[in-house]
Order: structure tokens, then sequence, then C-alpha cells
């Protein structure tokens, strides 16, 4: 098995913005609106969902090859079009040009507007986990939309561990997978223990009344603030923004009291969908070009335990590309800005072998 692993220096930094992308934040092709009602979905629990609704995004023509882009937790698919994403990649000349992709964005279950437990359900919703989300997603791709083969499986986040889960439970199904913030390990460490605290904080709220409330519970919002702040935003940027105390309270105030959308039921769910993740039983399955990018200040998926080299190793070919750290990143949340790696994902689409369908 081979592994190839490139770490950028930061002084490569300035170069990524300047090879062979000149133009940034380009237009794409009017994004599409559609849904699909899967009847009698079943659950890995066992339970059965007599109607499951699936909504998504695509971008550009249905013959170009297919690409399916997986957002992250508390997302949705038409958050992946704006401008450090979809308006880095998908316009003309870029990366992913939707003149010559067919560019799918789903809402995961529980997200978006695809089924979710504020539907009516509430905390009687089936507990579906990432596995659910990843054969929801097969079935759209596969069954409503067509798609025989993908070219290309890009997530971040939440997106990036089902891009895993996708790579090891469908390995023919695609061309390449590249999985974002995230690591082919079980939810475990700082980012399962945080991640609990969420899902605790709301369900040990007497407001939340066993997901019956009539207000959204005040520690939902609260919970949520601390959990993003410990877990993104990056050591330098938030140095940068809040070098005073004066400014740390107004960044935390602001965040605390401004306007905070969605739904605590749907937010509990979500969270709590990554307690069983763990595909590094299937790595060697992977039969897709594998390329791999976390960002060296990402709080959740920490480069310093070697955790992902070690794992790698499995993957024959694997590359890994590592985003220095600085400033101008966001920890976390630098891998949903596609300018730090744009070239990485080119070579990749340049070099991955077209499977015969």
């Amino acid at each position: 098995m081979t592994f190839r692993k490139v770490i950028y220096r930061a002084a490569s930094v300035a170069a990524l913005s300047v090879v062979a992308f000149a133009a940034t934040a380009a237009d794409f092709p009017a994004p599409i609106e559609g849904s699909w009602v899967v009847k009698d979905f079943k659950f890995h629990t066992g339970e059965v969902l007599p109607e499951l609704r699936l909504n998504y995004t695509t971008v550009g023509d249905p013959k170009g090859e297919p690409v399916l882009v997986l957002h992250g937790t508390t997302g949705s698919g038409t958050g992946m079009l704006n401008p450090a994403f979809g308006g880095e990649l998908f316009g003309a000349g870029q990366p992913l040009d939707a003149t010559k992709y067919f560019i799918i964005l789903p809402d995961a279950i529980g997200t978006g507007k695809s089924t979710k437990p504020s539907d009516g359900l509430k905390a009687a919703f089936p507990k579906y986990n990432y596995n659910d989300m990843v054969d929801a997603q097969y079935r759209l791709v596969t069954e409503h939309l067509g798609v025989k083969h993908l070219r290309l499986i890009i997530g971040n986040s939440m997106g990036g561990m089902q891009t895993w889960i996708w790579g090891t439970r469908y390995p023919d199904a695609m061309d390449a997978i590249v999985p974002m913030a995230s690591q082919p390990t079980a939810m475990a460490s700082r980012n399962w223990m945080l991640r609990r605290l969420i899902v605790d904080s709301i369900r040990n709220d007497p407001e939340w009344n066993n997901g019956n409330y009539s207000k959204q519970p005040r520690s939902w919002q609260f919970a949520s603030v601390f959990y993003n702040l410990a877990t993104n935003g990056g050591n330098q940027a938030l140095a940068k923004m809040a070098p005073t105390n004066e400014k740390a309270n107004q960044l935390l105030d602001g965040r605390l009291t401004g306007p905070f959308p969605g739904d605590a039921n749907d937010h509990l769910y979500q969270w709590d969908s990554s307690r069983d993740y763990d595909p590094s039983g299937g790595l060697e399955k992977i039969r897709a070009a594998l390329l791999v990018l976390n960002s060296a200040d990402d709080e959740r998926n920490p480069p310093e335990t070697g955790v992902l080299e070690r794992e790698l190793k499995r993957v024959k070919g694997a590359r890994y590309y590592l985003i220095p750290a600085s400033d101008l990143t966001a920890g976390h949340g630098t891998t949903a800005q596609a300018k730090f790696w744009k070239p990485q994902l080119v070579e990749l689409l340049q070099n991955a072998p077209r499977k015969p369908l």
C-alpha cells in the first residue's frame, strides 16, 4: 500500500491563490431544486417511515459528469452554493465547471427541506445515523436521478464523514472521493464529547419537554455557541478577531443574542446522528482515487494525533493535503473555503481514472 502525503509549508499559502486560478467567485448556471419521496424507508434501527422526503439541488446539465457534494451538520445542499465554495468551484473554467459537470447537492435526512423531526414527529422521529443518510443519498442518486456512476464525491465535515462511508459502503459508485475536515475513525475524543454536551444540554433543559416544547429551549443556542467556539474558527483567526477582552465579549454577545434559525429537535438529531460513525473497518474496500483535505488548525480533527496518517496507510494511493494554519484560516471551517485547495482538486480530477460503467 502506498500513501502519498503532501503538506505545504506556510510560505506556499500565497502561491495557492495564483496557481492557474485567476477567476474566483464566478457565476454558474441557475440552481434547480427538486424533491423525491421514498416510500417505507427503513432505518438501521428497523424503524420505518412511510414517506421520507429527500430534497436536493442541482447545478448544470444532467448530461455532464455527475458530482455529489455533501454538506456539514445543521447545513443544507444550497448552503454549498455560497461564494467561498460553489462560487470558487462551479463557474466557467473552474475546477467543477457546471457546463461540464452535473452537480448534485442533497439535503441529508433531518436537514434542510428533507424530512426532519420538526415536520411533526418531533422526538418520535426515527433515530437515524450517518449510514441511513448515505443510503438515502445513494437511492436518490441512482433511483431518482438515474445516475449510474459518479465522477466525484466531495463533502465537508459531516459531509466528509459521509464521503468516507460512501467510499467503503459503495466502493464502485464513483471514480474519486474527497473527504474534508474529517477522519475515517470512530466518533470519539473532544469531537464526540462536545457533541454529546449539545445533545445533553437540550435534553436536560426543562423547556425541551421531551421534544414537545412550545418555544425553542434557551439551552440550545447557548450550547451551540459554546460548541462552535470550542471547535471552530481557528486560534490565530480568533485571536485576530478578538484581541481584547472587550472585543471578545462583543463577539460572544453577538452570537448569544443574535438570530438563531432552526429547531432544537432538528439540531439534537443532527448532532446525535454521528454517535456511531466509524468507517475504519472498511477502509481497504475503497477503490476510488482518494484525496483527503484537512487543515492544520482543525480543532475537531487535530493532525498531531497521527490518526489520519495511520489509517491512510490502509488505502492504496491515498493522497493527503494539510492546509497550513494562519490568521487567514478558520480551524475546522477552513476547508469550507475552496480557495485553499482548488489546485489539489484539479490535479485529482486530471489523474483519477474513469471506471467503466
